[in-house]
């Protein structure tokens, strides 16, 4: 069959039989490989690698502790991955136990249903508690304790690359150092800064991250935090 060229030709490259043969092998080693894949049915191995997180919210006196154990899929290949397979949550304060309990079995067994679990991660950030939220250290404020441990396991997935971590370009890191530096230097006594010493005490909460870091700059309201502002 012929083809009529209408883009000027850059470059070629003649395929020999051996780069057809090398091709077709590889796309027949593709198939015969049998990857695995979380499923409900997956068989529990001896050992599994985990991480435990601690949360101590202004809520109770007792700090929450976090494990989350993750299964290595196709070990030892280039299609290893790593995906969550339980979640454990343990306290000194019996108070929540009940719903805990009731919490860390759904999440295990949505992490081990397969598939894409991260809509978890949503769904308990989302969560707020009738008698009001709380801000966590540095500023962040927090809807309540299930959204605080929505965030943990969305910070245990970037870790094991579920998720994509979305950090500021350099561009936008000088951009906000420049504003920090132009704050500090209008607002010098530290007796303006809030308990962490890293934002204004009367900054205001950030609709985008959820942090006390909006202040009045060059009058608009801009985040120290992310950048997010007003002015776009």
């Amino acid at each position: 069959m012929a083809h009529s060229i209408t883009k000027k030709i850059i470059s070629y490259k003649v395929i020999s039989n051996e780069d057809i043969a090398a091709a077709e092998q590889a796309q027949a080693e593709a198939k015969k490989i049998d990857l695995e894949s979380m499923h409900e049915n997956v068989t529990r191995p001896e050992v599994l690698f985990g991480s435990t997180y601690k949360i101590k919210t202004p809520q109770s006196e007792h700090a929450l502790y976090i494990t989350i154990n993750d299964m290595i899929l196709n070990m030892d290949t280039e299609y290893e991955e790593r995906r969550p397979y339980e979640v454990f949550i343990n306290s000194k304060n019996m108070e929540h136990f009940q719903w805990v309990l009731a919490l860390t079995r759904v999440i295990s067994a949505v992490f081990r249903k397969g598939g894409d679990a991260c809509f978890l991660v949503d769904e308990l950030k989302s969560v707020f508690d009738p008698k009001g939220g709380y801000f966590k250290k540095g500023g962040v404020f927090m809807p309540s304790l299930v959204a605080e441990i929505g965030c943990t396991i969305e910070q245990h997935l970037k870790k094991i690359g579920m998720l994509q971590t979305h950090d500021l370009d350099n561009h936008q890191k000088q951009f906000l150092e420049a504003k920090r530096k132009e704050f500090e230097a209008i607002h010098s006594d530290t007796s303006t800064l809030d308990e962490s010493g890293n934002f204004p005490a009367k900054a205001l909460l950030c609709a985008k991250c959820q942090t006390k870091a909006v202040v009045l700059m060059d009058g608009c309201m801009t985040c120290l935090n992310c950048g997010d502002s007003k002015c776009g």
